[in-house]
């Protein structure tokens, strides 16, 4: 009998070892039901899971990928070069004003006045002329016996002609215009002279105009473009 009850004795530890397989062999099977529930549960929250993991795993990667410099010992610590002072400058002495500009009065033109010529004093002449017109007379001829020179009215005063202006007829229109024409001619051939016949008044300066000794008025009268002074007669027929 004592060594059946050995044995019993023997037995339940047996016991205790199967109990102990049989619940080691149901720890791996929780595990792996807990980490099958636990990826459920992190797929379906996986977005507002996905933040945290990438905040958590940035500053790992930071310090991984750069890597902190390691003080050298060999090498020397910089230089730092001082700037110079600038040197101070002295202000600028002001500047004088200029003096205000003294306002000048405006220069007038002055018109030029031709100086008469005394009498029987003699004046040489020469311009381009050309027929007198609305604007300003200054070296024109007017009629067959006036024309003007530097702006001063010529009148010849050793013959008489016919006016365009003033003509009656035709003739005396036609041998106007042959006069102021034929004068045109004689006063662009070159050099003339005048000599003084009388005081100037309000219709012109009486002259005697000659080329070489002859005069003007004389070469009109023998071409019957004028007549001389007081002689009667009409133009006209």
């Amino acid at each position: 009998m004592a060594k059946t009850a050995t044995r019993g004795r023997r037995k339940a530890p047996a016991r205790g070892k199967s109990k102990a397989r049989s619940g080691g062999g149901l720890l791996p099977w929780a595990v792996i039901g807990i980490a099958a529930i636990g990826g459920i549960v992190a797929h379906d929250h996986w977005k507002s899971i996905q933040p945290l993991l990438a905040r958590q795993s940035a500053p790992a990667t930071r310090e991984t990928a750069e890597p902190r410099p390691v003080p050298r010992r060999d090498v020397p610590p910089k230089q730092v070069a001082l700037a110079a002072p600038t040197p101070k400058t002295a202000p600028a002495a002001p500047q004088p004003l200029p003096p205000a500009a003294i306002p000048t009065p405006a220069i007038q033109p002055v018109k030029a006045v031709p100086a008469a010529i005394s009498s029987g004093a003699a004046e040489t002449g020469t311009a381009a002329f050309g027929y007198c017109g609305q604007g300003a007379h200054i070296n024109c001829v007017g009629d067959g016996g006036v024309f003007w020179y530097k702006g001063e009215k010529i009148v010849i005063a050793d013959m008489a002609s016919p006016v365009v202006d003033r003509a009656r007829c035709d003739d005396e229109r036609r041998i106007a215009f042959t006069a102021k024409s034929r004068l045109l001619t004689l006063l662009n051939a070159g050099p003339f002279t005048m000599n003084a016949a009388g005081k100037t008044d309000a219709s012109g300066a009486p002259r005697v105009v000659s080329r070489d000794g002859r005069s003007f008025g004389a070469q009109l009268i023998n071409e019957g473009l004028a007549r001389k002074p007081g002689a009667g007669g009409a133009w006209c027929a």
